[in-house]
């Protein structure tokens, strides 16, 4: 790997000094006018493939309205032009090439808004959903539903993306979603990725990339995709802004503030974030359990499991950053963000055991404290050279990330008779849990255009992962607090990934574009339990190619295909083997010899008008890590750990539309048909399960008059397989009303979620001794009243600020929380 890395870098040394004249010169020219036939001077002049949208060159209208181009390589491209108080322009598609190498476009007149910026604020309409060649886009305050949500709500109603009843994120019926935060892993997974979603406010959210076979540039791991949450941005010198405030109201309330605020003058662009939410929630847990002997096959015993939890958090987070325009051509920039989570976790379960015939024997009340405290720093340094105008550049980040959890758990369990009489002395368990988890990563890209609209990209990534949890028990007997040796787990695990990727696109003709990259990753891992001195050590290294063609049969007509081979690593925590206490009879336990699982997905596109888009895919996985159960009959315990257990194979259909309807109504729906096969060995039996599941999602926007706007929107999922699980289905409906104030400067929105109480999960587990069924409640039907206000003076940049570049390991991370 380390020869790989070496080559790599040689060759983008080399690349950097390639010669100009490998790219035939072509030359745009132009003009631009108001509505008035007024030149506009200093309108921002984009140059854009039009094979796919990306950016090749930006410029500036000069005092005459005009703009030039030179040395534009060959290939088909659109204009877009915008300026301060306008809407935007746009030229027709137009093809530069050997024997046309210099073109004229007409003059392009661009349509005066009715106020200037400086009057009020101009915010643009943008489609609640996008759809694009390799992504799908949700503009998130496009929804009026949305206001006062969490990013976990909002990922809810999304289009293809599925939540079970622990916060696990499905894309199209598969799990292994890898999770993204301004182009930046979030390094969180499980019930942590869940918390965090659930305390980043939809008022700090800009848009949601939804990418289910992303090209060679994004690092392999995430089974079914990759999932990026835009947080808000502006692109104007001078400053701009916003304040939010929302209240909820379910069975409690809830709040969430934001404030976000950006300066740009002269060579410095300054920006921050800031944002608080205070929360509380309710779960209600059923469980149904039946203890069958393994060998007969006879029920020994029924467990019935009745769970009231209660939530309260708080989330502190803030973002601050600044880039410096060294010169035209080079931009430094650094972000610093963290955040603080203080919350409590309440259970009471009342668990009550009976005999084959349902009499019951005996019952336990357990209850459950958790008071968690959870903290995050990261910093991120960028770095940004254009070479010259043909858009060859060099980019590189480099990453510190920090998180520090620390859990502290009582467990006290009270034991009783059918008929309320104490049997045996209360059991109190006190647990400490801190974890410590360091995380460093850099990562360099280059791209270089060539002739003939080619284009080549290269890039080489390492990162460094350290987690330490030494997690320490405690027995209270007769009102003494004893270490418990016997619990107590110290467990430390060290990561290593190192990547380099290749990626080339260029076209094959006028109606055909190719994209066809690779991806070589080698990963070293090490972990050492302390407490018992177990340790282990996996190296390996693994290839991952990518194809991308499209074929534009004509103006109606455009055709996709792609393929990806993709990983999913096992989460740190998960390879922890010791045992975590969920209760008196449910535990988890870690798997040292977790593999990773890899999956091959290919997927086939048709979009028509570009309204309806139909895709078929097909996706086979190998090794999946998945949860499974097992049981001691004679004591009623359930341990819970993750193993390699299967092969799935998937294959569906997904049709998405939208458009506008009316004038005044705009539509999408969403609509994905999938089967999924599940086929192993399961604690030594052969399980296979297999079932056809759907999705649809529906969202209608109204505006009624300049300033009322109103959303009627809501999904439905079938019942289905979810690993071993068969859930059943499960919908909701969103409504909700908005109102422009302050002559457009702020605006007001009410909606309710969830009108009808329908988000109500429930399933079953059924294979070899396993018989297990669940029904889940929580505070789903919500009503919200948020304000925003928004500011700003100055006028539109269009140079935007470059992200960090670390990569999947953050969405691997668990800090304990349970």
């Amino acid at each position: 790997m380390r020869k790989i890395l070496i080559l790599l870098t040689i060759t983008l040394s080399s690349l950097s000094f390639v010669s100009q004249a490998q790219v035939n010169s072509g030359k745009v020219t132009g003009t631009v006018i108001d509505g008035n036939t007024k030149t506009i001077e200093s309108a921002t002049i984009t140059l854009v493939r039009a094979s796919d949208s990306s950016v090749v060159k930006m410029s500036v209208a000069n005092k005459t309205g005009s703009y030039e181009f030179d040395a534009v390589p060959e290939g088909r491209y659109i204009v877009i032009i915008s300026a301060v108080g306008h809407n935007k322009g746009y030229s027709g598609t137009f093809e530069v090439s050997a024997s046309n190498p210099s073109v004229a476009l007409k003059t392009i007149e661009l349509v005066p808004k009715a106020k200037s910026l400086g009057e009020v604020t101009v915010t643009a309409k943008k489609p609640l959903i996008e759809q694009k060649l390799d992504r799908t886009i949700v503009n998130v305050e496009a929804a009026v539903t949305n206001v006062g949500t969490s990013a976990m709500e909002v990922l809810e109603k999304s289009p293809g993306i599925s939540i079970d009843k622990d916060g696990n994120i499905s894309l199209k019926g598969k799990q292994g979603v890898q999770v993204y935060v301004d182009g930046r892993p979030t390094y969180l997974s499980g019930t942590d990725l869940a918390n965090y979603l659930r305390s980043l406010s939809s008022n700090q959210l800009d848009q949601i990339e939804i990418m289910t076979n992303p090209p060679a540039k994004y690092e392999a791991a995430g089974n079914s995709g990759i999932i990026n949450i835009k947080t808000k941005k502006t692109k104007q010198f001078g400053y701009s802004g916003s304040i939010s405030s929302t209240w909820s109201q379910g069975r409690y309330a809830k709040i969430n503030e934001s404030f976000n605020f950006n300066y740009r003058k002269n060579k410095v662009n300054f920006f921050t974030s800031l944002g608080y939410n205070n929360r509380k929630n309710f779960q209600d847990l059923n469980i149904q359990r039946s203890f069958i002997e393994s060998t007969t096959k006879e029920v020994k015993s029924h467990f019935d499991q009745e769970s009231k939890i209660r939530e309260s958090s708080e989330s502190f987070n803030g973002k601050l950053g600044m880039d410096y325009f060294a010169s035209k051509k080079t931009t430094f920039g650094v972000v610093v963000n963290g955040f603080y989570n203080p919350g409590t976790f309440r259970n009471r379960s009342d668990v009550m055991i009976g005999d084959p015939d349902y009499v019951l024997l005996s019952r336990t009340i357990a209850t459950t404290f958790n008071e968690r405290k959870w903290k995050n720093f990261g910093t991120n340094f960028n770095f940004r050279h254009v070479f010259d105008s043909t858009g060859r550049e060099l980019t590189a980040d480099v990453d510190y990330l920090s998180y520090n959890s620390n859990n502290l758990q009582d467990l006290v369990n009270a034991y009783y008779n059918a008929n309320g009489i104490p049997t045996e002395k209360t059991d109190t368990l006190l647990g400490k849990l801190p974890q410590d988890i360091k995380i460093y990563s850099s990562k360099m890209d280059y791209t270089h255009p060539l002739k003939k609209g080619a284009k080549f990209e290269a890039g080489i990534k390492t990162s460094f992962v350290k987690t330490d949890n030494n997690a320490v028990y405690d027995s209270v007997n007769y009102g003494a607090r004893v270490r418990d040796l016997g619990r107590s787990n110290y467990f430390i695990y060290k990561e290593n990934v190192n990547a380099a990727y290749v990626n080339y696109s260029r076209p094959f003709g006028k109606k055909i574009t190719g994209q066809f990259g690779v991806r070589v990753e080698n990963t070293n891992a090490e972990g050492n339990q302390v407490t018992t001195g177990v340790k282990f050590k996996r190296n390996y290294t693994q290839v991952f190619p990518t194809a991308f063609l499209q074929y534009t049969a004509n103006e109606k007509n455009s055709f996709v295909i792609n393929y990806g081979r993709r990983i999913e690593r096992p989460d740190y925590e998960d390879m922890n083997p010791f045992i975590l206490f969920l209760d008196r009879y449910t535990f988890q336990q870690g798997n040292p010899n977790l593999q990773p699982q890899f999956s091959h997905n290919v997927e086939l596109s048709h979009t028509y008008k570009g309204f309806l888009t139909t895709t078929l895919n097909y996706t086979r996985t190998t090794d999946i890590i998945n949860e499974v159960l097992e049981q001691n009959i004679d004591k009623n315990e359930t341990f819970i750990k993750k193993a390699n257990i299967a092969k799935q194979r998937q294959y569906g259909i997904a049709i998405s539309a939208g458009g506008q309807i009316k004038k005044w109504w705009s539509g999408n729906v969403y609509l994905n048909v999938y089967n999924n096969l599940f086929d192993g060995i399961i604690n030594g039996e052969a399980v296979t399960i297999s079932a056809t599941s759907g999705q649809f999602n529906v969202s209608n926007q109204f505006k009624f008059g300049k300033t009322w706007g109103a959303e009627l929107s809501g999904f439905y999922r079938t019942g289905g397989v979810d690993g071993v699980f068969r859930i059943k289905g499960f919908g909701m409906m969103n409504m909700g009303v908005s109102k422009q104030i302050l002559k457009g400067k702020a605006s007001i929105r009410l909606n309710v979620r969830d009108v009808l109480y329908s988000q109500k999960i429930s399933g079953t587990i059924k294979y070899s001794n396993i018989d297990a069924a669940f029904q889940q409640t929580r505070d789903s039907r919500q009503v919200a009243l948020g304000f925003t206000y928004r500011f700003n003076k100055g006028k539109v940049n269009n140079q935007k600020r470059k992200t960090g570049g670390a990569a999947d390991e953050q969405n691997r991370v668990k800090t304990g929380d349970n």
